[in-house]
């Protein structure tokens, strides 16, 4: 079976392209060297020797005809490589297995926003990657309910497979090494510290937090990681774009997020992984796979629900209630980037063999 990936850039980043490197890095412990179709590749990444890769250059075109073109391009090398199935973790009219981790009405739905006509072409271009696949692949239940809400996509064609997470990654520290990280990002004795890693303030909610932690009182700082902030308040630091985001969840008593449309967040499992809980508003995706202990959630639109789950966090790390101590039991599927590619190739194979 030739196996293909549709993407918009192979390379390290968030969401999608995260999620494309993990699965690249499973398919690779298997023995799998996938074609991969990209506008852009990082040719410095170990990944790159894991993948055949195709090149679809899109600069040349204005932004908003860019998705169709690729897609229109993946259409015709398809054939030309002879590729048997097609996993699309960007949208394309030919994808056998499509990957779901954000629907664009689900996001117009949370953003109380009526589409504008680039907003018609990207959803036309989604109903179609969609309903060509034998299989969408839903990353969280919340996902495979919007598919069925906006798009029609019957149970028979859902399938959940939450992301996979690097498990040799994310992983707690002995407390000896995390004091360190703590007086390395400068977190004061004495108090709680969230971290907020975002390169999407305005879509991460950061002004609603940033608000809260101004004006409380509470012995609490925020700590932003990514995008450079303005603020003038000693409670929120600016830490900087960080590659080793792993340590910022081990330092931090708390990651946070006030997202209104998270479909999954994989910072809450990659938190939590590292023995630090999420502070999440109520709905968020991966809500669904982490447990009361690693989830504490509130109420978006209740300022007096974000207040008490701040409070409650700081109660937990007044009584040494806070750290995770057995980080894997607190996710309730297997996270590691092996058992998801298995899941992957058994639903290629499944492809291949239905035409």
């Amino acid at each position: 079976m030739k196996l293909a990936i549709a993407c918009h850039r192979f390379g390290y980043g968030g969401g999608m392209e995260r999620y494309t490197m993990d699965l690249v890095r499973g398919l690779h412990q298997l023995g799998v060297r996938p074609l991969v179709f990209a506008r852009g590749f990082d040719t410095g990444i170990p990944e790159h020797a894991y993948v055949e890769p195709v090149r679809i250059n899109v600069r040349a075109l204005p932004s908003k005809l860019r998705d169709h073109y690729f897609a229109a391009r993946v259409r015709t090398l398809r054939q030309r490589h002879g590729v048997d199935v097609l996993i699309g973790c960007s949208r394309t009219t030919v994808s056998d297995i499509a990957i779901c981790g954000g629907t664009h009405r689900g996001f117009l739905a949370h953003a109380q926003r009526s589409p504008k006509w680039s907003d018609r072409w990207q959803i036309r271009l989604e109903t179609r990657h969609y309903a060509h696949a034998r299989t969408v692949v839903a990353h969280s239940g919340f996902m495979a309910r919007e598919l069925e809400q906006y798009y029609g996509i019957p149970a028979d064609k859902r399938h959940v497979a939450y992301p996979p997470i690097d498990t040799t990654r994310f992983v707690p520290v002995a407390p000896e090494r995390r004091r360190e990280l703590r007086q390395a990002l400068g977190i004061p004795d004495g108090q709680v510290a969230f971290l907020f890693p975002s390169t999407g303030h305005g879509r991460k909610g950061y002004e609603e937090l940033a608000s809260f932690f101004e004006a409380t009182t509470l012995p609490v700082c925020l700590l932003v990681a990514g995008r450079p902030v303005e603020s003038h308040s000693p409670r929120i630091r600016y830490i900087g774009y960080r590659q080793d985001i792993e340590n910022c969840y081990r330092a931090a008593d708390f990651t946070i997020l006030a997202s209104r449309y998270e479909p999954f967040g994989l910072v809450g499992p990659e938190s939590a992984l590292c023995g630090t809980p999420a502070v999440l508003p109520r709905g968020t995706g991966c809500a669904e796979v982490l447990s009361r202990e690693a989830c504490v959630t509130f109420d978006l639109d209740t300022p007096a629900s974000l207040e008490a789950a701040i409070a409650s966090c700081v109660t937990r790390v007044r009584e040494d209630r806070a750290r995770l101590s057995s980080p894997l039991s607190h996710l309730s599927y297997a996270a590691d980037v092996l058992t998801h590619a298995r899941i992957m190739l058994d639903l290629a194979s499944a492809a291949q063999a239905g035409g």
